[in-house]
């Protein structure tokens, strides 16, 4: 297996913004070790080349996807200094002409303040964080029509293409409960152009995003090529509705009931 052959291919798609056939479909022997193994080394050119991971984001942790996609575990993807962005710097708008068929998923994201390990129950997990967020993923595919395997998505970067980071909400020790309990019960709504697209609920993510959290930590404790996670990273949980198709000129919101947010907005210019 060409392992450094398919991290150059996958990284001149994505410069170029031209898609491939999944490599599922061309090698036998394309699985989710071998696709993690591809992460690795693309993760070592984008450093290369000047871009600083930054945190992780985790996909298919919404069931509700599974059976749309044909993929029935989560994955995740590195983020990057150049691909999370706070979202009130967005001005008159998002570009998306950078991404091939973008969709949007509204989800929750964790700062660390120190590495979670492997076997934490949630009270632990969030002693862990230092704030929580709520943003926009722009996630792409470069697998024509969305077609793809798990293995494919983890080597084309977890089908991550952008983080867009609302308010950090810091987590305070006194308000331990507090939060352990609204993460695991809130609902969001995610509006287009002022019309109801979609309801979510935290539990729609693996039963909430601190259990998201600790399957992260879990996966990558069993990893032996990539690391696990540590302080200051980000980490995206998942989405909390499906995945929708988004072009411009969009105007996207959301509205959350149980968390303290209000809820967030962008729009594709």
């Amino acid at each position: 297996m060409q392992v450094e052959a398919i991290a150059d291919e996958v990284l001149t798609a994505f410069d170029t913004r031209r898609q491939i056939a999944p490599f599922s479909k061309r090698l036998a022997d394309f699985d989710l070790g071998v696709a993690y193994e591809v992460a690795a080394a693309i993760r070592k050119r984008r450093k290369a080349r000047g871009e600083r991971p930054v945190g992780r984001k985790i996909g298919f942790t919404n069931r509700n996807m599974w059976s749309k996609y044909d993929v029935f575990t989560p994955i995740w993807g590195d983020m990057y200094d150049t691909t999370v962005l706070d979202l009130a710097a967005g001005g008159e708008g998002f570009d998306l002409a950078p991404f091939v068929e973008p969709r949007i998923e509204p989800e929750i994201a964790f700062g660390l303040a120190r590495a979670p390990e492997p076997g934490m129950d949630e009270f632990a997990l969030l002693s862990c964080i230092e704030w929580v967020a709520h943003g926009f993923e722009i996630v792409q595919s470069l697998f024509p029509s969305w077609h793809f395997e798990a293995a494919d998505t983890v080597a084309a970067f977890g089908l991550h293409g952008a983080c867009l980071l609302g308010p950090r909400q810091s987590i305070d020790t006194g308000e331990a409960m507090h939060w352990l309990k609204a993460l695991a019960n809130f609902e969001i709504t995610l509006e287009c152009n002022g019309k109801l697209v979609e309801r979510g609920h935290s539990a729609n993510v693996l039963g909430g995003p601190l259990s998201a959290l600790g399957h992260l930590a879990e996966l990558l404790a069993h990893d032996p090529i990539n690391p696990p996670l540590s302080a200051t990273e980000i980490v995206t949980t998942g989405t909390l509705t499906l995945a929708q198709v988004i072009a411009p000129p969009e105007y996207w919101r959301t509205t959350i009931s149980g968390l303290p947010f209000t809820g967030i907005a962008v729009h594709f210019a």
